[in-house]
């Protein structure tokens, strides 16, 4: 049962839908007021102060529209929840834009109310929790793993802070290695959410004939090697949020499903006759221009003004090169506690170099820099001598941030084919004039860095044994690589 304490307001000028809306949450365990319409809800607002609100939005005297407007400018928060007519979309994503925390629509699903009222309360106890959190946020310009004081992160910080309560989709827009994830993190983590699953699928990583199953699950039998039944990524977050990166990959037909689902909360696995109902908050990510791809037809346009609710755009790096430092500072935290390093900080010079340099890779490029530095070095600080040869350069390849990382050398190691892992991670550039010895030696050093400093995957990888990657280490002047307590067997 519900908290007995907590209020909530019915708002609804149909009289028998108010009063068997009244009846129904009181039976939940609320204690329930009701209002004919917007202006005497408005005022029951005021003088009962209740926890949420639920109103229809077609209303004499004071629609729901304005209804919520005027609910936002009271000193009290409350949650409110739109009631909306079938086919109303467009106005229940309008709600939301305006501050709604969710909408239903009508006639009402007595199961979704109750889970969205028991979210609204829990969302109103976890706001108390995140205070400190918010303190963080405005007092040292870190928030999870986002980092920065420049105009441009304050403006991030203060959008996720003000859409991660609610229940609202998020689309998050920027380049390749922008820290699109880590937005979506950063809004799971000051939800009533965050200690359910957080769930992120790659749809561009996923073959076209198995993201429907991957999405939405299947049941035994559903294709040809359904040996069972399996849950999607919907129903693996359940009461959680699901990170759908790289929206714009996904097959048209799995957009149309996924904007089903979005609208009807409810799913059917792939060889089910069954819908199951589904309790997750959607953030949805591009590296794409999203009104190019609704205009060249890789997006529906339906289901981005679905996902659009809300926008948060992540700059590039060169926009907002004031954050390198504590970028970086942050990353030294991050690479000393995963390869066992003991860096100090950086070099002014070093960090002079940093901060003139565009990161076309953005933020990932910059980790990719640090890490590399970070392992060279092992101990004290890190100077320019750490840095890849010919950094900021012209005609210097940086490391790419695309393709590379984990999956790719997780790829390699099973199959153990050197120019497969360099063909999907493109994580070695060789200039012309380069000697082979230097060649070799990038290579393993990528390599090894790669692996986060397994020497004995790292040799799998190239194809060589432990004792003849120990001797390269020698030979291209690597011992304090090869002698730190970093690398592992």
């Amino acid at each position: 049962m519900e908290n007995v304490l907590e209020k909530v307001l019915i708002v609804e000028d149909e009289v028998h839908a108010r009063t068997g809306l009244t009846e129904l949450v009181e039976s939940w365990g609320y204690r329930a007021e009701c209002a004919a319409d917007g202006l005497e809800g408005l005022e029951k607002a005021i003088s009962w102060a209740p926890a949420i609100l639920v109103t229809d939005l077609k209303m004499p005297r004071m629609d729901g529209m304005e209804l919520l407007s005027r609910i936002g400018e009271l000193p009290q928060r409350i949650a409110v929840v739109m009631l909306t007519a079938q086919g109303s979309i467009e106005s229940a994503v309008e709600a939301m834009r305006m501050g709604a925390y969710d909408y239903i629509p009508k006639p009402v699903d007595p199961i979704r109310l109750k889970t969205i009222l028991h979210n609204a309360s829990r969302q109103r106890e976890a706001d108390v929790e995140l205070e400190a959190t918010r303190r963080q946020l405005r007092d040292t310009g870190v928030l999870g793993e986002l980092v920065g004081s420049s105009p441009q992160m304050k403006d991030i910080f203060t959008m996720i802070e003000r859409v991660a309560p609610s229940n609202v989709s998020v689309l998050v827009t920027g380049e390749s290695g922008t820290g699109k994830e880590l937005v979506a993190r950063a809004l799971h983590d000051l939800s009533a959410r965050r200690l359910k699953p957080f769930v992120a699928v790659n749809c561009a990583a996923i073959p076209e004939t198995l993201i429907e199953s991957e999405i939405f699950g299947h049941e035994k039998g559903a294709f040809t090697g359904a040996l069972e039944r399996r849950a999607g990524c919907f129903e693996l977050a359940e009461e959680g949020t699901l990170l759908l990166d790289e929206i714009g990959e996904m097959p048209m037909a799995t957009q149309a499903k996924l904007l089903r689902v979005l609208e009807d909360r409810r799913l059917r696995r792939l060889g089910s006759k069954i819908e199951t109902p589904v309790d997750v908050r959607v953030v949805a990510a591009t590296n794409k221009d999203p009104e190019k791809a609704v205009a060249s037809g890789e997006l529906r346009g339906d289901l981005y003004y679905r996902l659009n609710v809300f926008n948060i755009q992540m700059p590039p790096l060169r926009e907002h090169l004031m954050d390198v430092s504590a970028i970086a500072e942050k990353m030294i935290d991050d690479m000393n506690e995963r390869h066992h390093c003991t860096v100090a900080g950086l070099k002014d010079s070093l960090m002079r170099r940093l901060e003139g340099y565009k990161w076309p890779g953005n933020v990932r490029e910059l980790r990719n820099t640090i890490e590399r530095a970070v392992i060279l070095a092992s101990s004290g600080m890190l100077g320019e001598e750490h840095l890849p040869p010919h950094f900021g350069e012209p005609g210097f390849a940086p490391q790419p941030t695309k393709g590379a990382g984990a999956d790719a050398v997780r790829i390699a190691a099973q199959s153990n084919d050197v120019q497969r892992y360099l063909d999907e991670s493109n994580s070695v550039r060789v200039e012309v004039g380069t000697t082979v010895d230097e060649a070799e030696r990038q290579l393993i050093l990528k390599t090894l860095v790669s692996t986060h400093n397994n020497k004995t995957k790292a040799a799998e990888i190239l194809g060589i044994s432990s004792k003849t990657l120990q001797n390269k280490l020698k030979e291209y002047s690597l011992r304090e690589y090869s002698n730190t307590a970093a690398v592992t067997e």
